[in-house]
């Protein structure tokens, strides 16, 4: 037998009811079933992925799961309402009902090696007709706002645990309140310009998210991590994690300038007018980092990270475009992966002469 306690709930669709139960008894109790497998049914098509991430999350020590999950009765789930507590008997695997929001996060939970942790809490929907599942469904995930990237990395500067988005964002801050930086006043923090940003091109969220992946191949793991007291993995294939595992964030913020500020040096021409070019925008900006573990391992095989060694880069860069009578321009790389790549693809070609002369 399960007892739970329960506020009743009166919205204009009709009364339901707000629990909790274990992750673990929910599991035993509810049915998933997607649209795909039954056309009366409302899920969506479960995603592993999804699944997977969840399961990760749940090692976190501060995993936390404060929306409900939403359940619609069955009309024959022996379920009993006693001095303000669910009584719910467990026999038979009889099932009490079905998932119409949360199958994710409670398939997640289920899967990983800490669903003991987790309570839930649940909505309880008795008496709804397959129009009224249909509709809840519908305006649950048709009615949320998804949150700016660039609030979410904002967000990490709160944190007292170290991480590579939290490092990665107060590079972003420093390089857009550097009088000597490129970025300056030019990142759209928190995804929007504000007043006398009319240069900026790239959103907090764009230049966070590409450069973390310079730090770590698992953000969230990471970060994890970190709030548990457990050492990070090195990753060799990343030049730029050694100086995050070693809490050398200013040596990464100098490679950065030096980079933008040889790419600037470089280009004038596009970095004064960003608005009608690529260089300073998504497609570039994704492009240089693509590129950037070559430009870095060429100049540590020289050994030579100064802004020097990325002009001499970028210079060899320029030559070739210059040759080839492309610009760096939407019309010759339209908005999109596969031109970042190609794009990225170019530089690491043309640099791998950047020491012999130009």
């Amino acid at each position: 037998m399960i007892v739970a306690p329960y506020i009743e709930i009166n919205q204009p669709i009709g009364s339901f009811y707000f629990s909790k139960m274990k992750a673990t008894d929910l599991g035993q109790l509810v049915h998933v079933t997607p649209r795909s497998a039954s056309p009366s049914a409302i899920q969506r098509d479960e995603s592993s992925k999804r699944i997977n991430e969840i399961a990760k999350y749940c090692s976190d020590p501060d995993a936390t799961f404060p929306t409900p999950i939403i359940i619609s009765v069955y009309e024959d789930a022996n379920i009993t309402l006693n001095n303000n507590n669910f009584e719910i008997p467990l026999s038979n695997n009889k099932k009490i009902g079905e998932v119409i929001d949360g199958q994710h996060r409670l398939k997640g939970i289920l899967k990983s090696d800490f669903k003991d942790k987790f309570e839930l809490p649940i909505i309880l929907m008795f008496n709804l007709t397959e129009e009224e599942k249909a509709y809840v469904f519908s305006i649950i995930n048709s009615k949320q706002t998804k949150v700016s990237m660039s609030l979410i990395y904002d967000l990490f500067a709160l944190s007292r645990y170290r991480s590579p988005q939290k490092t990665a964002h107060e590079i972003a801050r420093a390089l857009n309140k550097n009088t000597e930086s490129p970025f300056y006043n030019r990142l759209k923090m928190l995804g929007k310009k504000e007043e006398n940003q009319d240069l900026a091109t790239l959103s907090q969220g764009t230049f966070v998210k590409h450069l973390i992946f310079l730090l770590t191949k698992d953000p969230d793991l990471d970060y994890r991590l970190s709030k548990r007291n457990e050492e990070l993995p090195e990753v060799p294939s990343l030049p730029l994690r050694t100086y995050f595992l070693n809490n050398e964030d200013s040596v990464i913020l100098k490679i950065f300038l030096n980079v933008f500020n040889s790419l600037r040096d470089t280009f004038p021409e596009y970095w004064e007018s960003p608005l009608d070019n690529i260089l300073w925008k998504t497609t570039g900006y994704v492009a240089i980092l693509n590129a950037f573990n070559a430009m870095y391992d060429l100049g540590d095989k020289h050994n030579d990270l100064t802004y020097n060694h990325f002009k001499k880069c970028f210079t060899r860069f320029k030559s070739f475009l210059e040759k080839e009578n492309l610009e760096l321009t939407s019309e010759y790389f339209p908005s999109n992966a596969q031109q970042q790549n190609r794009l990225s693809k170019m530089i690491i070609e043309t640099i791998k002469t950047a020491y012999n002369n130009i």
